[in-house]
């Protein structure tokens, strides 16, 4: 068998023009090669999960659980949060959330983890806590199906470090029962077909 040869991110074509939406960087492109495996949040939906979580953004820290582009967590940078950490374990892909944190200039408010994130956040890895967080967990759709346990886990753990406030962000597709994530509480949920898109938020403690 013949191994695919990955193109260097500079090779990369920008294939569906991927852009960040809104904030001080709308407009500006990022990379993306196309990769099927990647499955960026379509435009419409990214759109749609900003004006709800708009007030939630500014000084959040976020966490983007399933990098793939970077769309997400560099969204919410241009939006007002503070920093993010994206985890991505697939090496050329994390190559491109690279290339754009610095197309956009962030570095300094980034850091990109790359592995396996079960595995990552198994450790509990030091995370930030004096700003509430921005958990984005949009992985492939097919984790909805096949790793639902493992999933839960990884939001539990991270839900019950989370400091008050924090809101938490996951993209399923339509076949997804979100009652499996009910240990977590009530999820707001909205219907972008095929995308389903889960929303909660910890409470403020009395």
């Amino acid at each position: 068998m013949v191994a695919k040869k990955y193109r260097k991110p500079s090779e990369e074509v920008d294939s569906v023009g991927l852009r960040i939406i809104g904030g001080k960087f709308r407009g500006r492109k990022l990379a993306y090669a196309g990769d099927r495996r990647v499955r960026p949040m379509k435009d419409r939906v990214r759109e749609a999960t900003f004006n709800l979580i708009h007030r939630y953004v500014p000084g959040s820290y976020v966490l983007d659980l399933f990098g793939g582009t970077g769309a997400l967590g560099l969204e919410a940078i241009s939006r007002g949060a503070i920093g993010c950490t994206f985890t991505e374990q697939h090496f050329p892909t994390a190559r491109i959330i690279q290339q754009n944190i610095t197309t956009l200039g962030v570095e300094a408010q980034t850091q990109l983890w790359v592995g396996d994130v079960f595995l990552t956040y198994q450790k509990e890895p030091d995370l930030p806590v004096a700003h509430p967080w921005l958990v984005f967990c949009s992985p492939p759709y097919r984790f909805f199906k096949e790793r639902t346990e493992t999933l839960c886990q990884l939001l539990a753990r991270l839900y019950f470090r989370a400091p008050a406030g924090s809101v938490f962000v996951a993209e399923s597709d339509t076949t997804f029962d979100w009652h499996a994530f009910d240990d977590l509480g009530p999820w707001e949920i909205r219907t972008y077909p095929p995308a389903v898109l889960g929303i909660h938020r910890k409470e403020e403690t009395p």
